[in-house]
């Protein structure tokens, strides 16, 4: 989340990739640091360590999402 705020406070296009587990706490630090709507994509938890395929397919599923959200389309 931090990056991703840090990043978009820069002027640049970014989003955060956060897991269901964390998304709460991004909620949070969204909020804290003054971005609450900065642009988010929730990962199922955990992506890591689950095997390559099983990112693979996190990655094709969640891709569109994330140009979605740079191209500012709410889902």
């Amino acid at each position: 989340m931090r990056d991703g705020i840090n990043i978009a406070k820069l002027g640049i296009p970014a989003v955060a990739l956060v897991t269901e587990e964390f998304w709460p706490q991004g909620d949070f630090v969204a909020k804290s640091l003054g971005m609450p709507d900065v642009p988010r994509v929730q990962l199922p938890h955990p992506v890591a360590g689950t095997g390559t395929e099983n990112m693979k397919a996190i990655a094709a599923r969640v891709a569109p999402m994330v140009i979605e959200a740079l191209e500012g389309v709410s889902g």
